[in-house]
């Protein structure tokens, strides 16, 4: 099976989600330090801001729009379907959709307003970031689905470094451009990865009992 029973799951799932759930209640009771450690952040983020920076801050951020990381699952689910890897490319798409519904209420729970003088197209809520936090499920597929697929392991450890960097860069653009507090960013990581624990654990759960549907019996899991 793709994804391995791992014993220590239950605890990364408390732990990233004790984490997010004590951040959301500091957030939504406005915490003064909270503002101020968020604030000493910004500024050195946003300091010796040239266009340069700005126009590949902007490029990162529009390539890890929600609305692209529905396109780059919806790819990597139809190579995955494809190449007979039907129940995974069916757990991609759940674990993406799945977690946005999952954000977008947290969101509608804590609606912390964004920082000021954030850009006219970012609107509605700022914690968690929804672009972090989509992002880092992409990452989190293609880690767990498409690299263990990658056969010399110089490459694999390339890609996977290219993918932290890539997410880390993405979390910083969103700072850079106003459109979040560094603790949105933070706050959709910890989220991404407590939901990912239990997208794991279902698809641990009903991979077996999918195999056994027609259309998914030939399938690779």
């Amino acid at each position: 099976m793709i994804i391995e029973q791992e014993r220590d799951r239950p605890f990364r799932l408390l732990v990233s989600g004790g984490l997010f759930a004590f951040l959301a209640a500091v957030v939504m009771a406005q915490s003064g330090l909270l503002e101020f450690i968020d604030g000493v952040f910004i500024q050195e983020i946003q300091k010796h801001q040239t266009g340069t920076k700005e126009i590949i801050m902007k490029g990162i951020s529009f390539l890890s729009s929600p609305t692209f990381d529905i396109v780059w699952v919806l790819i990597i689910a139809f190579l995955l379907w494809g190449f007979k890897y039907r129940i995974p490319a069916l757990w991609a798409l759940c674990t993406l959709f799945g977690g946005d519904v999952i954000a977008t209420l947290v969101k509608h729970i804590v609606q912390r307003q964004r920082p000021i003088g954030h850009l006219a197209s970012d609107n509605g809520f700022s914690f968690p970031s929804g672009h972090v936090f989509g992002m880092t499920l992409v990452i989190a597929i293609l880690w767990i689905v498409v690299v263990p697929m990658i056969e010399k392991d110089w490459q694999a450890i390339v890609v996977r470094t290219v993918m932290i960097i890539w997410l880390i860069l993405l979390a910083l653009s969103r700072v850079y451009l106003g459109a979040h507090y560094p603790t949105d960013t933070i706050g959709a990581m910890l989220l991404a990865y407590a939901w990912l624990q239990i997208s794991e654990w279902l698809y641990r759960w009903l991979a077996p009992k999918l195999s056994q549907v027609r259309l998914l019996n030939r399938s690779i899991y």
